[in-house]
Formats: C-alpha cells, structure tokens, sequence
C-alpha cells in the first residue's frame, strides 16, 4: 500500500503548475520542495517525548497543503483545527489532541488570545509574518528528514461536527488516504491535466480526502480559495481552468442563488462530487451550468461507503462499495429492515416505519478510530459492526437511499418520519433557495414538522402559495406538511456548509425570524397558514405546560 510520503516525493522534478492561489504559482516540483523544508524544519522544532502533532489554524492558503505534505513526509499528525470554534472548545480542541507546534496566520491570532494552549511562542508559527519566512528559509534545498514512514502512520486527525456532543477526532493513516486520493482519482477518471479547485475547508475531512489527496495521486494541479464564495466561484473556475470541484451541505443551493447569466456554462468544469445537494439541486445545477453532479456516501469516520453507478434510480445513493457489507437495521435490535414499497406513480415510500432504519457495515470497515475517546469507538463499533449514525432505505433492487441523520428522524402522529425525505419535496418549491425540514416536540407526544426557508433575495413569503405548493406534492404524505415554517435571512449553517439543524430544533418556534403556522383547528396540517404571533405563542405554551411537556422546548 502506497504513503501520502511517496506520492509528494513522487512530484519532484515536475515543473508544471501543481499549486495556484490568487497570483501565486507553484510547480509540483517547487511545492514537493517547499514540503521537504517544512518538514525538516518540523524535525527540529518537535520537542522529544511529545506527539508530533501539529495543529494547522488556517484558511485554504498554500501553506495548509504544504504542511499536509510536510507533515507526510516527517511522520507527523496534521490536526484540522476549525476555525468557527471560540475559547474553550477551541483551546479543548487544541489540548484534546496534544498539538506540540500550532501553525496559523495574523487572521486567527484573536481568537487564541488569552488561551492556555500549553505550547511556547516559539512553537506557534505564524505564517504571514516575516519571522516565519526567516525560519523557514535556512531549510530550503534540505532532504526530509530520515524517519519510518509506513501505510499505517498516523496522518490526520480532523474532528467531527460535534452537533451532539463535544467533536471526536478521527484518525486517518497514510495508507487509507493514499487509497482515498487513488480511488477517487480513478472513479472520475483524473490525471495530470485536471484541475482541482478547492473552495471547501481544508479543516475537514472532505476536502482534504476527495479534493486534494486524488490531485495529489494523479499528479493534477490544486486551485485554492480561502473560503466558499458564491459569487466567486465561477470566476475562479474560469481563470484556473478549473476541471473538478468537491461540496458538501448547502453550496450547492447558494451556488443557484446567485443570478443567472448567459454564460453560465462557458467555463472548464467536468466533474462535481459531494454530499447532500438533493436530487432537485444536483438536476438544477446540471441544467444551469452544465455539469452532472455525482452525490457520494461516505461516512466522515471511513466506516462504510456507498457508489453511485450506471443505472442508479433518481433520489437514491447507489449500492454497497465492494468488500463492504451493508444493511440497514433497527437501532435498537439490529434486525435488518424490510424492503422499501414505493409508489409507482409518485416514488412516495409507502412503508416508512418498516424500511427506514440505521444504516450499518457488518464487514471490514476502515474505520481507524477517534483519538482518546475509547466510549465513542465502543459505541460506533458495537456488535462488531460499524454504526454510522445515518439513516436510509433500501428498494426492491438493492439501491440505498439517503433519509438523514438519526437525530433527523420524526415522529409525527405514531408515524416514523424522515427529514431528508420531507427537505426533498420542499426543494422543489421555487421560491425558496434553501430549506431545512427538523422536529420540534408536539404539545401532547411526539413531534411535529418544522421547516426552515430561506427565500430568494429580495422576495416575500407567500403562505397561500406554499399551501398550495404543498397541496400539488403528490408524494407528500398527510403527515409530512410543515406545522411551523421559519422565514430565514439565510439559512444557519456549520463551517462545513451543512445545515446547523441544532440550532434550528433549539430554537424552535420561540425564536426571532417570522413564524407561520398551520394550527390544528385551521383544517389538514399545511392547509393554510398564518403569522404566529405572540398571543398563539402563549397559547401554545399554556398547552405544552398542561402536558408537563414544556421542558422539551428548551432544546
């Protein structure tokens, strides 16, 4: 098995472009040169007895993939530090995984003051300063240093999105990056004359493992943006000829926000890969701009994967990826699920309570572990299985499809419900450029549906025509309709672009966005809607306190 060590060593003496940002223009040979320095400098500045971890606090600037190759190259563990945490939970995130050398820029210092990270001023490196430029310059031309490196060294340690709990740090080896950066590679037919633009946050795991590391496999030079731009995004395809791009959450959605232009497919990109578009967006986007996005599964953790091949139904993933074993099971006593029974009309799944279940791997996973967190592995891996966390459903041909995360599951009138399923009915609604469908809890049991939109620039809610929108959905089932629909600015999201449903659910209907509401004595929930105001607020929480329920609302 190949090490990430060998595929920067491998650029050396290709004098073709390998690293753009902005005006900056590297060779793959010049970036495999300035790796090798960095990582000579990182043999010096590790203290002995500690972990070579380093912490990398930085934007999507050409020292983020320098240090990913030094590190490879020294032996030593890059940390994704995420850059939207703040004082404690940042410094634990810092602390958790043992940082010994902190690299950062002038941008984040703010937001390390008054920390105790426990490390020197001389081992937090700040790379748009002239001392660090001084540092670095006595290794250039220097060899890496001399140290076992093997498929099985620890490479990366980037953290989950921690929406339930404190975030756990995954540990990916050389070896399975290595592989990753092959396999996409290969899937999307890339090589040496592709483009990867990467706009997503090198932070997290997506675009490091399907964005970078393929480029890197296949010897195709890397476009770098600081941070997701909308507007941005064309423009930098077109001047970097971009070929291939990776997304995750809501990017797709503000990507078709942005106004339409006669030109929009006059650019160089071919492929799009990434994770929950919706079906609605990825046939948007294809019309718009020409290009044919490929969604993906992939847990963060590397413990299951689903493909997407040729004949793959409309609204499903696809099918298992070779080797693996996957089935999707009852959470709690891990029988498999039924089938699903669709309608032949409308698609609509008719059997949701018997289909809709965890998905898990029951075979060898690449799962490598969290770092220090032995519960959490113990939790992800019981029964000898690999729990994702996600929910989906399984048809009569044996295609996976996507219903969320098993926090996003609801349960609306003794039905077991699924957001993922809901948010994909009301992405078709064309006044809304992005939708978040999450729980809130009912006055008397269970849930009800709550929905989030964010309409397009310069344009007003209209309830008549969402209800009637709602009314025209075939496959919208009598207890999918949104009993509360929030009007947002702009929809919360990570900083990964996923939506932040944690937020939303927190707040519920108590919150200061506008309000609509289909009440119950109104007729069919979704029926009709009207503004929640102050006096129904109070009348609601009168119900819930009749029903000893009104701690629920408090996240």
């Amino acid at each position: 098995m190949e090490t990430v060590a060998e595929l920067v060593l491998s650029r050396r003496g290709d004098d073709r472009p390998g690293l753009m940002h902005g005006d900056l223009v590297l060779s793959h040979h010049r970036a495999a040169a300035a790796a090798a320095a960095r990582a000579a400098l990182l043999a010096d500045l590790l203290p002995a007895g500690r972990e070579p971890h380093v912490g990398l606090l930085l934007a999507n600037v050409p020292e983020y993939p320098l240090w990913l190759g030094a590190a490879a190259l020294a032996g030593a563990t890059v940390v994704g530090v995420n850059p939207t945490r703040r004082g404690p939970e940042l410094a634990r995130d810092i602390a958790h995984t043992e940082c010994a050398l902190l690299v950062t820029e002038r941008a984040h210092l703010p937001l390390l003051a008054g920390l105790d990270l426990g490390l020197p001023p001389e081992r937090v490196l700040v790379v748009d300063d002239p001392a660090y430029e001084a540092l670095v310059a006595p290794y250039e031309g220097c060899e890496p240093p001399a140290r076992g490196v093997g498929p099985g060294t620890r490479l990366l340690l980037y953290f989950t999105s921690g929406s339930t709990g404190a975030p756990k740090a995954v540990i990916v080896s050389q070896g399975r990056l290595a592989n990753a950066g092959r396999s996409i590679a290969a899937q999307f037919g890339l090589g040496p004359a592709d483009v990867h633009y990467i706009c997503m946050p090198l932070f997290h795991g997506n675009a490091v493992m399907a964005n970078w590391a393929p480029a890197l496999a296949c010897g195709a030079a890397v476009a770098l943006r600081r941070g997701f731009s909308a507007s941005g995004f064309l423009p930098d395809i077109r001047a970097y000829g971009a070929t291939y791009f990776t997304y995750v959450g809501r990017a797709v959605q503000y990507l078709l926000a942005t106004p339409e232009r006669p030109d929009d497919r006059e650019h160089t990109l071919r492929h799009g890969f990434g994770t929950e578009a919706g079906a609605v967006d990825a046939e948007r986007f294809a019309a718009r701009f020409g290009v044919r996005l490929t969604e993906g599964y992939g847990s963060s953790e590397g413990g299951a994967a689903i493909q997407r091949s040729p004949g793959t139904p409309p609204g499903a993933v696809g099918r298992a990826a070779p080797g693996a074993d996957l089935a999707v099971v009852d959470p709690s006593t891990g029988r498999e699920r039924a089938r699903a029974v669709l309608d032949g009309g409308t698609g609509r799944l008719l059997n949701g309570d018997e289909a809709i279940g965890e998905l898990v791997n029951r075979g060898r996973s690449r799962f490598e572990g969290y770092w220090k967190n032995d519960s959490a592995v113990a939790e992800r891996t019981r029964r000898g299985w690999f729990w994702t966390g996600d929910l989906f459903f399984r048809d009569p041909e044996g295609y996976f499809h996507f219903a969320g995360r098993t926090d996003d599951r609801l349960r609306v009138d003794g039905e077991n419900l699924a957001a993922a399923l809901i948010e994909n009915i009301l992405a078709r609604y064309d006044a809304a450029a992005a939708v978040a469908v999450y729980a809130v809890p009912d006055p008397v049991s269970g849930d009800q549906v709550m929905a989030a939109l964010a309409p397009h620039d310069g344009s007003v809610f209209d309830p008549a025509a969402f209800a009637a929108f709602l009314a025209a959905q075939p496959d919208l089932g009598t207890k999918m309709a949104p009993r509360f629909v929030r009007i947002v600015p702009r929809m919360p999201v990570t900083a990964t672009n996923k939506i932040h449903r944690a937020a939303l659910r927190r707040e519920g209907f108590a919150c200061a966005d506008p309000v609509w509401w289909s009440p119950p004595r109104s007729g069919p929930c979704g029926a009709a809607y009207r503004a929640l105001g102050e006096a129904d607020r109070a009348e609601l929480l009168d119900h819930y306190r009749a029903q000893g329920r009104e701690a629920l609302l408090d996240g």
